[in-house]
C-alpha cells in the first residue's frame, strides 16, 4: 500500500491562526526578526487507494473556498525556515482521527491510518538560536515533538521509536 500526502493552507485572507501565531511570537517572545507566518495541515493516508485518496481532496481534507492544497510541500524561498510538529505515538489526534471517520464513512470501506502534523513556514531573517525559541515556543514536549518532513514509506505505528526526554 502507497502513503498518500497532501498539504493543506488557508488562503491568505482566511489564516487566522497563522497570524495569531505571528503576533504570538512578535509579542511574547519579542522576535520582530520574523516577518511573516504560514501554517499548513499535512495529512499522511494508508489504506485507501488513488482514486478515493482524490476525491476525498476537496471534501474531507480540504474547503476548496478558503484553502489552497498541495501535493508538494512548497519550497522554501531564501530566508524561510520550514518546520512540522507531530502528536507523540499514543498522543490522541482529533483531526486524524477525524479524518479517518469521514473517510471511512464517505466511500463504506475500512477506516485507514492517518497522521497529521502542522507545518509551520516562517520568513524574515531568523537565526538559529530565535528558531530554537520559536521551535520550544510551539511545540509542547507533553504531547508533541518535531516531525520529520520526509514522506515516510508506512504508518504502521509499530516502527514509532520514542525520542529521549530530557530532563
Amino acid at each position: 500500500m502507497s502513503v498518500y500526502r497532501i498539504y493543506v493552507e488557508k488562503k491568505p485572507e482566511f489564516a487566522v491562526e497563522a497570524a495569531g501565531v505571528l503576533s504570538d511570537l512578535r509579542t511574547v517572545l519579542m522576535l520582530d526578526c520574523v516577518k511573516g507566518v504560514r501554517i499548513l495541515n499535512r495529512y499522511d493516508v494508508e489504506g485507501i487507494d488513488r482514486a478515493d485518496f482524490d476525491a476525498a481532496r476537496g471534501t474531507i481534507f480540504s474547503e476548496p473556498q478558503v484553502d489552497v492544497t498541495y501535493d508538494e510541500l512548497p519550497p522554501a524561498a531564501p530566508g524561510e525556515e520550514v518546520f512540522a510538529v507531530e502528536y507523540l505515538p499514543g498522543q490522541f489526534d482529533q483531526r486524524a482521527d477525524s479524518c479517518a471517520q469521514c473517510i471511512a464513512l464517505a466511500f463504506a470501506k475500512p477506516r485507514p491510518a492517518v497522521r497529521t502534523a502542522r507545518v509551520f513556514i516562517l520568513s524574515g531573517q531568523i537565526s538559529g538560536e530565535a528558531l530554537e525559541q520559536i521551535e520550544r515556543y510551539l511545540v509542547n514536549p507533553v504531547e508533541s515533538r518535531l516531525a520529520s518532513l520526509e514522506k515516510p514509506k508506512t504508518l504502521d505505528t509499530r516502527y514509532d521509536i520514542p525520542t529521549a526526554v530530557e530532563t
